[in-house]
Order: structure tokens, then sequence, then C-alpha cells
């Protein structure tokens, strides 16, 4: 499962979830009781909307509805899945077998049928999240352009030479690397690499990116890797 953590009060955060759903209603009991199970939670009324959103936001989960106006959820499905590995549960009235088997062939994780209960939901995502998380264990290695970053044996390559980073440097390459275009502000940086001690030295982490990029950037003045979002903090270029 992937975790990372939020500005609030340091509250770890379990994964980002996208709710895709033209019923407000629906949205509006789902949401607060997800947020409360620490997930953090966005929404998309439309499946154009969704699928911009899951581009920019690069959600862990998709609860993706059926029955959406201008594209239909099977439409959504098959866009995202085509594009990235993003879990996916689809959630319809349809409740008949055809049905539940052409969702799972356009890509869907699971399938739970309206109406359905909250803790049903919940169990239904962590259960799609540890297989996602298990999958991930089986890639230790990210590759990310001419960076081979080795999780387990702490070991960064650029090219065929290898890059020797400080613990701080090594874990704030790995937050940044685990998710290319997400932006990241300076907080939730030092709570990944650093933890809450140092919350009050938010200006810390310009110094690691700083020695970071460095390391590994060709051109540290214009760097590819570590991009600066100016007035929000960092992400990892996604266009690599």
């Amino acid at each position: 499962m992937v975790r990372r953590t939020c500005g609030k009060a340091g509250k770890t955060i379990e994964a980002v979830i996208l709710i895709v759903d033209d019923e407000p209603k629906v949205i509006e009991v789902i949401q607060p009781f997800l947020e409360k199970e620490g997930f953090t939670v966005l929404s998309a009324a439309t499946g154009r909307e969704a699928l911009a959103m899951a581009q920019a936001h690069r959600p862990d989960l998709v609860l993706l509805d059926w029955m959406l106006p201008e594209m239909s959820g099977l439409d959504v499905c098959r866009e995202l899945r085509q594009k990235t590995n993003v879990a996916i549960i689809m959630l319809t009235a349809k409740s008949d077998e055809f049905d539940r088997v052409i969702g799972l062939e356009m890509g869907a994780d699971d399938y739970i049928t309206k109406p359905f209960g909250l803790r049903e939901l919940l169990a239904r995502i962590k259960s799609v999240l540890r297989r996602v998380q298990k999958q991930g264990e089986q890639r230790d290695v990210m590759r990310r352009g001419d960076l081979v970053i080795d999780e387990e044996k702490f070991r960064v390559w650029r090219g065929d030479e290898e890059v020797v980073l400080t613990p701080a440097e090594f874990q704030l390459l790995v937050t940044l690397a685990r998710r290319p275009g997400v932006v990241y502000s300076r907080l939730q940086l030092l709570q990944a690499t650093m933890g809450d001690a140092y919350l009050n030295y938010e200006r810390t982490i310009d110094s690691h990116i700083s020695h970071l990029r460095k390391k590994i950037e060709s051109d540290p003045s214009n760097p590819k890797y570590i991009q600066t979002v100016h007035g929000v903090g960092y992400r990892f270029g996604d266009q690599l």
C-alpha cells in the first residue's frame, strides 16, 4: 500500500482515492467516511473530469461509477488502464454477472454493486490496495530516465556511475521518484525524510534538494529530475 504524509498534524495517509460519481449524495456519504479512515479523497462528476484528475493527481485507487455523463465508466476504465496502473473498483447498480465480467475484462480490479455498506466498501478498498502493494514489492528497483534507484540495497546509479547519497537525500529521492509529477510541499517532504521532530525546519529541504541535484542532474541549474513548483514545493519530472 502506498503511504505518504499529509501536512495537517502530520497525519499518516494510507492512499489517495478518487471517487467518480455524478450523484452528489454518493460522494457526500463516501468521502467523509474514507477521510476519517485516513485516506486523502478527491472527487469527479464526469468521466472526462476523472481522467484529467487522474493525470494531475496520480491517485492510488479510483472508485468508478459505471453510469456517467459524457462517457461511461467502462470507457473511463479502459482509458485509465491504457495509461496507468492505478487500482480501479467499479461502482454500479448493475448486478448481472455478464456486466461484472465486462467490467473486470476492461481492467477493473474489483466490482461492487449499489447499494453497499461503507464497511464493505472499506474492506474492498483495503483488499485491492494490499494486492497492489504486493505487486509493487516485487519491483524494488525504480528506473527513471538514466537513474536506477535500488530501494532494498540503498544504492543509486546515474547511467553506469554509482551516486553516493546521504540517508536523507536517498529518502527524499525515493519519495519524489515513486510518484512522478506529484507535487510535494516542503513539510510533506520533511515528514517523509526526517520525521516530525524537524517540522519547524522546512527550509532544510531546500538544502537537501540542492545537494541532491548536484549529484544526479546533468545541469543542476536546469533540473529535469527534481523540479521546483514555485510557491508550493517540488516534484519529480514525469516527462523523462
